[in-house]
C-alpha cells in the first residue's frame, strides 16, 4: 500500500514538472532558436547532473553503458531538439497533448520489442486515454486552424524514442540507481550539444545584444534544472517501482497542467477539450487499477 501511494505521488509530481515544461520552451523561443535550446537544455542538465553525480558512475557495471548512450539520445537527447522545432509551429499546451501518445507506444514496443507483457485492462485504458487525447488534438485543429500540423511529426517520433527508452530502462537497467542512469546519459551527450550550440550561432556579439535573450536564458535554466534534471531522477526512480506502462502514463496528466498553463498565457481551451482531459484521466486510473 506504502509503495502504491509513493508511486502515484511520483506520477502527480512529475505530471507537474513536465506539464510546465512546454510553456517554458514556448517561452525560451522569445530568444532562443529551437537547435540553442535543445543544446543549452542539454548542457545545463549534463552539468547539474555531473557536478551532483559523477560519483555515481562508477557503480555502473561495463555492461550497462550501452544501454546507457541508447537511453541518452532516445530519451534525452533528441526530444530535446525536437520538441523546441514543433513548438516553433504548434501550441505548447497542443504538444503536450501529442506527447500523451507515450504510453501507447511503450506498449506496442514493450510487446513487440522488448517482450514486456501488457495485461488487456492496462491495453483498454491506454486506448481510452488516446481517444480522450485524439479529442483534444482534433477540437486544438479547430481552435487553432493556422498552426502547421506537420511539425506533429516531431513530436510523434519522440513519443517513438520515450517509449523505446522507458522499456530500455525497465528491461537493463533496472539495478542501476535513477542518479547513475541520468548522469550516465548525459557523459555521452554534453560534447554533442556543445558543438550544436557553438554552430547554432549562439556565440556571437548580434545574438547577446538580443534584449530577450537573459530572460529566455532564465527559463531555459528553470527547465534544464526542474523539468530535465530533477524530473529524469524522479521518473527512472517510478519506471523502476512501478511498470513502464504506469511511469509512461505521467504522458496522460501532462496535459492538463499544459492546457492549464496554455489557457494563461492566452491560448484556446474549452468545455469539450476539458471533458476530453476528464476521459484522459480514467485511462490512467483504468491502465493502473489493480484487481480486486
Amino acid at each position: 500500500m506504502k509503495n502504491l501511494n509513493v508511486k502515484w505521488i511520483y506520477l502527480l509530481v512529475l505530471s507537474i514538472i513536465w506539464g510546465s515544461s512546454f510553456i517554458l520552451i514556448k517561452k525560451s523561443l522569445i530568444g532562443l532558436t529551437p537547435y540553442q535550446i535543445g543544446a543549452l537544455r542539454t548542457l545545463f542538465t549534463g552539468i547539474l547532473l555531473l557536478a551532483f553525480g559523477y560519483k555515481k558512475l562508477k557503480t555502473i557495471h561495463k555492461s550497462k553503458w550501452k544501454w546507457l548512450l541508447l537511453s541518452g539520445l532516445l530519451g534525452s537527447f533528441i526530444p530535446a531538439f525536437f520538441f523546441a522545432i514543433a513548438e516553433t509551429e504548434i501550441d505548447s499546451a497542443v504538444t503536450s497533448i501529442l506527447n500523451s501518445l507515450v504510453p501507447l507506444n511503450t506498449i506496442l514496443l514493450g510487446f513487440a520489442v522488448f517482450k514486456i507483457a501488457s495485461n488487456k485492462r492496462q491495453v483498454l485504458g491506454v486506448i481510452i486515454g488516446f481517444i480522450g487525447t485524439a479529442i483534444l488534438i482534433l477540437k486544438g485543429s479547430e481552435l487553432n486552424p493556422d498552426q502547421n500540423y506537420l511539425y506533429a511529426g516531431y513530436i510523434i517520433a519522440s513519443t517513438l524514442m520515450y517509449a523505446a527508452n522507458v522499456n530500455i530502462i525497465k528491461r537493463y537497467l533496472q539495478d542501476v540507481k535513477p542518479l547513475a542512469i541520468a548522469t550516465g546519459n548525459y557523459v555521452f551527450i554534453v560534447i554533442p550539444a556543445l558543438i550544436v550550440l557553438i554552430f547554432s550561432d549562439f556565440f556571437t556579439i548580434e545574438h547577446f545584444k538580443n534584449p530577450a535573450l537573459p530572460e529566455a536564458l532564465m527559463y531555459i535554466t528553470i527547465l534544464s534544472v526542474f523539468g530535465t534534471a530533477l524530473a529524469k531522477i524522479l521518473f527512472f526512480r517510478l519506471v523502476q517501482m512501478s511498470t513502464p506502462v504506469f511511469a509512461s502514463s505521467v504522458t496522460y496528466i501532462m496535459p492538463i497542467v499544459a492546457l492549464v498553463w496554455g489557457v494563461l498565457d492566452g491560448e484556446s481551451f474549452n468545455s469539450i477539450q476539458l471533458l476530453a482531459s476528464l476521459l484522459i484521466l480514467f485511462g490512467v486510473y483504468l491502465a493502473n487499477r489493480k484487481k480486486a
